[in-house]
């Protein structure tokens, strides 16, 4: 049987499966602080979503020179699975979902190839394009910039400032600047004066385009080297704009300054944030990559932060009112609470139950060795560390002591019998093989109809799927890992540490024999009755049912 050559081998090199186990508590520990680490697992579907802008039109103008265009030119995508749409004033907002196998960078290709196809064809005014990688749940950070200054000078320090180095983190998709003011250069025609000077409103656009850019004009040779002539006419200060020509006429030139006011101003508000009911604010949020490390990210953001904090003008700070790290660490410390709980109830359960303290913790030492395999496993398979993973591997610890409780409990009674009969003169490896060989197949066989109970969760798809699937997979990842350390560690770690054993079952387990025995006989005599109370209670759980 090849079980059963699996433990002759693990007794015959011990030394060796020992290494193995070493190996494996490394490459447990590296598994566990490489797995992405998140509060819940990603529902999300494939998706690639399209922003467009058109400054002044109706979201009945965006529906139909530009959604309607779009979502035309979108079908036929393959392995597609929706297309939806919002139009609002001035912006639209076109999601793609596609099947959930589908390669979010061959999504995106075949989206931006039909985007720039139907480009030529959207209104002039219109831009935008793909919105970065991540998904509805990528809001991982979000702060606010406060301090003794202006809306228009809070956004201004999170465009130029703070954004710009938050979005060189790795897992980091984008940071939004929401709120405040973009602070922009108006000019405000006076039509008397534009009719004074008979300049048209066109004439006034034309010049503003045309003047406001940096070009080159050649090169002038200097004997062997060549000079590079540029010219500078992009506008930086309120000046330059006045002092820009519309045309000239025999009575002097005439300038923006001449038929306009030149003022410091802000681009279109399409919404604001507010403080607590109060106030306007400046909001930062962080989106993160799809797959990124959350825990990781949010790290990040917060040491870039205190990095950049002293570098910030007097009295400015960034208030954090949303952290994704806050929730990931009270999800996973939860978890994780009760996992160290549970160890700790099955270890003493171990000791009152069987009596020994060395074979307790032999059996104890299945916990740890099956959640470092697990984590070798998750990593394997793409898996992150999160509410439902994790609490699938505390569900499993229960049962992941069942195999060894039963190899160790069957050694001990081994080594009892071989040292009360004088007569047997067997190696110590030999008893502990027989042991362990007399309840491979009904452990083998119990922890595989376990693993069978939770297979059907695999088959689950959609958001069930994605919620469920990784609960089923550790719990099996566990139990497996389980019975293949029970088979080969701890028949091992058994020969080496259990010594002489006491001939007679623990106190409580007498007591529970003795309590039991009177009962089984009463069962056994009286079939018929247990049978029917056992019906009658089978009916009233139906009835009680919903």
């Amino acid at each position: 049987m090849m079980i059963a050559r699996l433990v002759q081998f693990a007794l015959t090199q011990r030394l060796l499966i020992l290494g193995l186990c070493v190996l494996l508590i490394a490459a447990g520990s590296m598994a566990f602080r490489q797995l992405p680490i998140d509060a819940f697992p990603d529902v999300s579907t494939t998706q690639v979503k399209i922003i467009m802008k058109a400054p002044g039109m109706t979201p009945e103008e965006v529906e139909s020179r530009i959604v309607t265009p779009i979502e035309l030119e979108m079908l036929g995508i393959p392995h597609k699975r929706i297309l939806r749409s919002v139009s609002k004033y001035a912006i639209a907002d076109i999601t793609i979902d596609f099947d959930d196998a589908t390669d979010i960078y061959w999504a995106r290709q075949q989206v931006t190839e039909r985007l720039t196809a139907i480009a030529r064809d959207l209104p002039p005014s219109a831009s935008g394009g793909l919105a970065p990688i991540t998904t509805p749940l990528g809001e991982m950070f979000m702060f606010t910039v406060e301090g003794p200054l202006s809306l228009a000078e809070r956004r201004s320090l999170l465009d130029w400032v703070i954004r710009p180095l938050l979005r060189t983190l790795p897992g980091v998709a984008d940071v939004n600047a929401l709120g405040g003011l973009v602070r922009s250069f108006e000019v405000v025609p006076d039509p008397a004066a534009l009719a004074a000077r008979s300049v048209s409103m066109a004439q006034l656009q034309a010049a503003l385009e045309a003047n406001n850019r940096n070009d080159g004009a050649g090169r002038l040779g200097a004997g062997e080297e060549a000079l590079v002539v540029r010219i500078e006419g992009s506008v930086r200060t309120l000046d330059d704009l006045r002092q820009i020509v519309i045309e000239r006429r025999d009575g002097g030139p005439v300038r923006v300054g001449d038929v306009a006011q030149v003022r410091i101003g802000s681009l279109t508000r399409y919404g604001t944030v507010t403080q607590d009911g109060r106030e306007e604010a400046v909001q930062g949020l962080v989106l993160g990559l799809r797959g990124a490390n959350a825990q990781q990210v949010v790290d990040g953001v917060r040491a870039k932060l205190a990095e950049l904090a002293p570098t910030l003008p007097p009295g400015v700070t960034t208030q954090v009112f949303y952290d994704r790290g806050s929730l990931v660490e009270r999800a996973v410390g939860t978890v994780s609470k009760a996992l160290a709980e549970a160890i700790v109830l099955v270890l003493i359960l171990l000791v009152l139950f069987l009596g020994n303290l060395r074979a307790a913790l032999v059996v104890a030492l299945i916990l740890p060795l099956a959640a470092l395999a697990t984590f070798v496993l998750m990593r394997q398979f793409g898996m992150s560390a999160n509410l439902m993973s994790l609490g699938g591997l505390a569900i499993a610890i229960g049962m992941l002591v069942d195999a060894a409780v039963v190899v160790v409990e069957n050694i001990v009674t081994h080594l009892a019998h071989a040292q009360s009969d004088s007569g047997t003169r067997l190696p110590r490896l030999h008893i502990v093989y027989r042991a362990v060989r007399e309840v491979t197949l009904p452990v083998v066989s119990g922890i595989v109809i376990i693993i069978l109970v939770f297979l059907p969760l695999l088959t689950l798809q959609g958001l069930e799927g994605k919620l469920f699937i990784p609960v089923a997979l550790s719990i099996v990842f566990a139990l497996a890992a389980s019975l293949v350390l029970s088979l080969t560690v701890i028949p091992v770690l058994a020969s080496y540490l259990l010594g002489k054993v006491g001939h007679e079952d623990p106190w409580l387990v007498r007591l529970a024999i003795r309590l039991y025995t009177p009962l089984l006989e009463w069962s056994l005599a009286h079939g018929r009755s247990v049978v029917v109370g056992a019906l009658v209670a089978l009916a009233a759980t139906a009835g009680v049912h919903p």
